[in-house]
């Protein structure tokens, strides 16, 4: 039996248990993260989701992706619900439904104009604490900047990364092979390499475990993540 398959559920229960999991595109830190979630019975938070709900109403309103003003005004107008159940993904902008409106190529293509609007990644950051407090602190976040300045208090902090190679396959493979080589590069390492000019998430800050996953297939990279969860709260 893994560790991955051992019950959690009752972990540190009665304690705050904040996990922050940050990384590169296609480090796995958005099914890792969810997968860990539900091993914890802890809600589930996807920060990604949130900047790409941004630029799907950014694109539908027809705001333009250059005007940082425009972008920050739009992000602290738009009304957003995001669920915090691992085994529910739903987002809503305004009430409707975009889960699956924001993970299209376009809104991937364009998500890289927000992340970078410092005023819009304020605003998010104060919703993303808002919603970690209202989750009782019993939550596994991830994102891009989750260790550092969304919840640099967390029990646990983990840098999930590995090699260009691996995270291109993965995201081909999660994009079910739909997209070229030049289409893929420019989702992971264009975007992560425009992102990385407003913070770092590919060196872990101190106090922060790395978990390498270059390597693991998806049950062994739970397993090391579920280990240093548990090895950082002994």
């Amino acid at each position: 039996m893994t560790l991955a398959e051992v019950d959690m559920s009752r972990f540190r229960w009665g304690k705050p248990l904040v996990v922050a999991i940050d990384g590169p595109s296609g480090s796995g830190k958005s099914s890792v993260s969810r997968e860990t979630a539900r091993r914890l019975h802890a809600a589930y938070l996807d920060t990604g989701a949130m900047y790409r709900a941004v630029t799907w109403y950014c694109l539908a309103a027809g705001v333009d992706l250059q005007d940082a003003a425009a972008i920050e005004n739009a992000c602290e107008e738009m009304v957003l619900a995001i669920s915090t159940d691992p085994d529910r993904e739903h987002v809503a902008v305004g009430g409707e439904d975009v889960t699956t409106a924001i993970r299209e190529p376009e809104i991937s293509k364009a998500v890289s104009a927000v992340a970078t609007t410092l005023g819009a990644r304020a605003e998010l950051i104060r919703r993303q604490k808002q919603i970690i407090a209202d989750s009782g602190r019993r939550i596994v976040a991830e994102g891009r900047d989750i260790t550092t300045v969304v919840a640099p208090d967390a029990e646990v902090r983990i840098l999930l990364t590995a090699s260009e190679e691996s995270r291109l396959r993965r995201r081909g493979l999660q994009l079910g092979g739909t997209q070229s080589a030049a289409a893929l590069e420019e989702q992971v390492l264009t975007r992560d390499a425009r992102d990385s000019t407003v913070v770092n998430f590919h060196e872990a800050a101190d106090g922060v475990f790395t978990v390498d996953s270059s390597d693991l297939d998806f049950d062994e990279t739970v397993d090391a993540v579920l280990s240093v969860i548990r090895r950082a709260t002994h």
